[in-house]
């Protein structure tokens, strides 16, 4: 009986919160995606699939594979930069090592909208990656006028800032900014579990560096590897404040999209349904990353 009391007494209140402000307007938000709107503020549920054969325009197929796109390539990005990130922390001494994930992590410390707009303070015209190729400019025109050359304007009349804000090129770079991190901590959750005896056999054996990368160290940190692109490529998908601030007229992702439709367009239902059509994609992302789970536990994780 005591047990039983104690087990209730925890279960009841988190579980209580997670039905009243996370599923029930879940639940709400799904009934949405089958309703019709009629007038400016009623909505009707009446059972019809309207609003997700409306997602299959080509205008917003075309958002849709503009947001996998991006989200996509912030995913490559952040695992191409994050793997050797994540080795130098794995290999890295006990002193060193809770310095560096406390460099990962410190950017968590400060607010999303913080750190975008300090990320435009960097990319604006007059911002600070200009300012610095601007004065590197001048200081390489100065050195060729006094090797006599500057009267050929190798560089040209007067420097022309760089375009880095408000176009495809700054939301990405946005993105991988904000998700790097997302990908960094499970590939060295994964690779500070690596059995390093195997990169040793593999050495001694005769392979070399690229090798024993490719054969032994990317096979053992492949859960870490699926999880890290999973959710880095979930919330990117998502995204919202970064095209928003960041990106031109067009770069929106499906997120802002589906803002617009809840806010400025006053369509709920067609909100709720893009909403939930990112929700299924996100459920087939975790069962597949649930499948390669399985397969891994099938087959083993020890490398060839």
């Amino acid at each position: 009986m005591h047990r039983s009391t104690s087990f209730w007494t925890f279960f009841l209140p988190p579980s209580l919160w997670l039905a009243l402000f996370f599923l029930a307007p879940l639940a709400l938000v799904f009934g949405f995606s089958f309703a019709e709107k009629r007038g400016l503020i009623d909505i009707v549920i009446t059972g019809t699939l309207d609003n997700y054969l409306r997602a299959l325009d080509p205008l917003y197929l075309r958002i849709f594979v503009k947001s996998f796109w991006f989200a996509g390539l912030t995913t490559l990005i952040c695992l191409i930069m994050a793997f050797p990130i994540a080795l130098i922390i794995a290999f890295s001494s006990a002193k060193w090592k809770p310095i560096l994930l406390l460099l990962v992590i410190l950017p968590f410390w400060t607010n999303l909208l913080i750190r975008t707009y300090a990320l435009i303070a960097v990319l604006r015209t007059r911002g600070y990656v200009n300012f610095s190729a601007e004065w590197l400019w001048e200081k390489a025109n100065a050195g060729l006028n006094l090797l006599g050359l500057g009267d050929y304007q190798l560089l040209g009349e007067r420097f022309v800032p760089f375009e880095l804000l408000y176009n495809n090129t700054a939301v990405v770079f946005g993105l991988v900014y904000v998700h790097l991190p997302f990908m960094v901590l499970p590939l060295y959750a994964a690779l500070d579990r690596m059995d390093r005896s195997y990169i040793e056999a593999s050495l001694d054996l005769g392979a070399g560096q690229l090798r024993t990368f490719f054969s032994v160290v990317m096979p053992l940190a492949l859960p870490g590897i699926i999880s890290g692109i999973i959710i880095t490529f979930i919330p990117a998908l998502g995204s919202f404040l970064t095209p928003d601030l960041l990106g031109g007229t067009d770069s929106q992702m499906i997120a802002n999209v589906i803002e617009r439709q809840f806010k400025s367009a006053n369509d709920w239902p067609f909100g709720a349904a893009l909403s939930f059509i990112l929700m299924y994609i996100t459920f087939f992302a975790l069962a597949v990353r649930a499948l390669a789970d399985k397969g891994n536990r099938g087959s083993g994780s020890t490398p060839a």
